[in-house]
């Protein structure tokens, strides 16, 4: 067992005077837990605050700028001044256990539906639905509209300055409106908002720009850009890894202070490319500036799996699931008490850890196999880190009275 990790050491931001006590993030998670109206519940504070005491800066899940870019219910909101207040009580929440606040801006594009917009219809770039499974099909955002939208980036910004958070990531990942505009799936246009990648790259290159220019002039304090995305799509046509890093080349030069990548793996190869040997991060790695630190996501649960990426150039390693099942594993680590990380959670746990409802609900249903669960039939607690890629169903049985009358007459000894 490694005692020493790099991992643990200290880091300060290239671009800004800003320093981080270690190199672990809590990745954002979507804990569907805001008010009706997106404000900030006490379920919410409660949740981060039990995980400020570890990683060096916690991401809070995507916040959307405006009405029509709210994606599910219970989502937070940064689409309005009189959402700065709860902000503020989730910033300092989060301070108060020496972590870095993010707060992660999006609009959810077609990723929502008109029930969650409330008889709105859905929006995106293009006329296009979803292709996996039956969706509903958004209309087509107008210039106007898109030019609004770049504004509404521009104010939730300026509310996390005013709530004092250290920074905002624009959630350019996940099949959100920033990568809809960026995908020749769902971006159909032949304006200048799409049709070549040049085009395509446009909005996201216009919000980010428009973002860096709001923390010039408003933020009186060192305050961190980042970005995350998704480096490629499974559907033709989709983004590959050859777009994505096209885009970066452009994206640095706005600037960002870091680039968080959203994988399935934060060690996979390419998935489009079946020759390729290198891993995702090296690709990226390579044509990053110094000046820009790269973040990873995926599948991230074991301290040897943080250090390794760094021994491969990656400088934070961002974690969701591992901090839901243990708010302390970094303290952990730092006391050499690796032995004791909870990996997996029993389902008597949820409350004690501070899960609100609306997650716990997820991941015991929809997330079940991405989730370790004490009680699942494929928990082996030799390997409790491991996941279920495709768990096999139990079948229900069905219960037989006489024989629980007997078992409880033999525990009674009647």
């Amino acid at each position: 067992m490694q005692i020493n990790y790099d991992f643990l050491d200290p880091y300060t931001f290239k671009n800004k005077p800003i320093t981080v006590r270690n190199h672990v993030v809590m990745a954002p998670t979507t804990l569907k837990s805001s008010l009706e109206d997106g404000s900030v519940s006490d379920n919410e504070l409660k949740y981060y605050q039990m995980r400020s005491n570890g990683p060096g800066m916690i991401i809070v899940e995507a916040a959307y700028v405006n009405e029509l870019g709210k994606g599910w219910e219970g989502g937070l909101s940064a689409a309005d001044d009189d959402k700065i207040v709860g902000l503020s009580r989730l910033a300092s929440a989060i301070h108060s256990g020496g972590a870095r606040a993010i707060l992660q801006l999006f609009a959810a594009g077609r990723q929502s539906s008109q029930i969650i917009l409330r008889g709105e219809q859905i929006v995106s770039a293009s006329a296009q639905p979803y292709p996996h499974g039956s969706h509903e099909t958004p209309r087509e955002l107008k210039h106007e509209e898109i030019s609004q939208t770049i504004e509404d980036f521009a104010a939730a910004t300026k509310r996390a300055i005013l709530a004092g958070f250290d920074g905002v990531e624009l959630h350019g990942a996940n099949l959100y409106l920033l990568q809809q505009f960026f995908s020749p799936e769902s971006n159909r246009r032949q304006d200048i908002w799409g049709g070549t990648l040049e085009k395509r790259m446009r909005f996201g290159l216009a919000v980010t720009a428009k973002v860096a220019d709001t923390i010039d002039k408003y933020a009186k304090r060192p305050f961190l850009l980042g970005y995350r995305q998704s480096p490629e799509e499974s559907t033709t046509p989709g983004i590959t890894l050859a777009d994505s890093l096209a885009f970066v080349e452009r994206l640095v030069s706005l600037p960002i202070d870091y680039l968080h990548l959203s994988l399935k793996d934060a060690f996979q190869k390419p998935f489009r490319d079946a020759k390729a040997i290198k891993q995702v991060t090296t690709y990226y790695t390579e044509v990053l500036p110094d000046n820009v630190p790269l973040m990873v996501a995926g599948l991230i649960k074991q301290p040897m799996q943080v250090e390794s990426l760094l021994d491969e150039g990656v400088t934070f390693a961002a974690m969701g699931r591992a901090l839901i099942a243990d708010p302390n594993w970094v303290q952990k680590v730092k006391l050499n008490d690796e032995k004791s990380i909870r990996y997996a959670v029993s389902p008597a746990d949820f409350d004690l850890l501070g899960v609100p409802q609306p997650l716990k609900k997820w991941l015991l249903t929809r997330f079940k196999n991405g989730f370790p669960v004490t009680t699942d039939i494929e928990f082996d607690p030799k390997t409790p880190w491991r996941y279920y890629k495709s768990a096999p169903t139990q079948p229900r049985q069905q219960i037989d009275p006489t024989k629980l009358m007997t078992l409880k007459k033999r525990v009674d000894g009647n």
